[in-house]
């Protein structure tokens, strides 16, 4: 009888290997391009959150939350650093802060300008799209594999990892925000003269800040979850801290890093979210700038009238 397994003559696992195998010792210097940036940041990040002293560090979480969220936000955020320093994972917790911090830099820097070129051509969309289907369905173990052919183990490859895998809903959600900007909006702002910079920076952006804003709450999620998984790869962090607690059977040890990776992904989460929410203000500041550009054009007319009757 004929067995499924017999049907198996693609070597795919084999062609996969060597492709991978062949770009590794080809394209190294591009590798060690994209790495040398990641690695300088990623360390300067580290230096500053863990040079900071923590009563220090506790207030201007506290103050930061305050003014982009609200009180109730400040008050859990700093209650939160306070009880991942009282169980003792305070120096795991700074490394794995420094490793989102530095994922959303280069998200941002990636996935912003990725999400205006798509919302603006659709033809990139639609090469974009599937690509972002395939990163965001591929188990994140998975990232795993070409990270550790192509740069190695270590924190500055988990940081690669964490940044493949967190840039995709900060391009869909800027895409998406452009978009949905109204139709009536930039069709007022090309009847006033707008250029195609104009339309972006001045109408469709700020229009757009509350869904991209959205997307970045996304990102810093994804970020978390890809920092620990990153451990099995050398990454440094709470995520390390989980695993030796699962390698030793050690279900304390496992717990506490459990416990702060919580509290940390919530500070962060209830903070961006905030960001996120849809305010009337960058609406009023876009209707304000269209007027200004009638105002503008009213008063060209008014010269050109006044030049054409002293002409007469």
């Amino acid at each position: 009888m004929l067995d499924a397994d017999d049907l198996a003559i693609f070597p795919v696992d084999q062609w996969i290997a060597d492709a991978v195998q062949w770009v590794a010792l080809h394209l190294r210097p591009l590798f060690l391009a994209i790495k040398w940036p990641v690695e300088n940041l990623l360390s300067f990040n580290d230096y500053i959150l863990h040079e900071i002293p923590f009563p220090i560090f506790v207030v201007l979480v506290f103050l930061t939350a305050y003014r982009l969220a609200s009180i109730g936000i400040a008050v859990f955020s700093a209650i939160s650093l306070v009880v991942i320093a009282a169980i003792g994972v305070w120096t795991e917790a700074m490394t794995t802060l420094s490793l989102i911090t530095t994922a959303i830099v280069f998200c941002t820097a990636i996935g912003v300008p990725t999400g205006i070129w798509c919302a603006r051509n659709d033809k990139v969309w639609s090469v974009v799209r599937p690509v972002l289907d395939i990163m965001q369905t591929t188990p994140t173990f998975v990232y795993l594999v070409p990270v550790v052919m192509l740069f190695g183990v270590g924190t500055v490859p988990g940081e690669v990892a964490v940044v493949t895998a967190a840039a995709p809903p900060l391009i869909r959600f800027t895409n998406l925000g452009i978009r949905m900007v109204e139709q009536e909006m930039v069709e007022a702002g090309l009847a006033f003269g707008a250029d195609k910079r104009q339309l972006l920076w001045e109408i469709q952006l700020p229009l757009a800040i509350p869904t991209i804003l959205g997307g970045l709450n996304q990102t810093v999620l994804t970020a978390m979850v890809m920092s620990v998984v990153v451990a099995m790869i050398g990454a440094e962090g709470l995520g390390l801290v989980v695993l030796q607690g699962l390698g030793r059977l050690d279900v304390g040890r496992a717990a506490v890093g459990g416990i702060a990776i919580v509290l940390l992904a919530m500070m962060l989460d209830r903070i961006t979210q905030q960001l996120a929410q849809p305010t009337d203000r960058k609406r009023r500041s876009v209707l304000r700038y269209l007027f200004n550009l009638f105002k503008g054009e009213r008063s060209h007319e008014a010269i050109a009238t006044s030049a054409a009757n002293r002409t007469h």
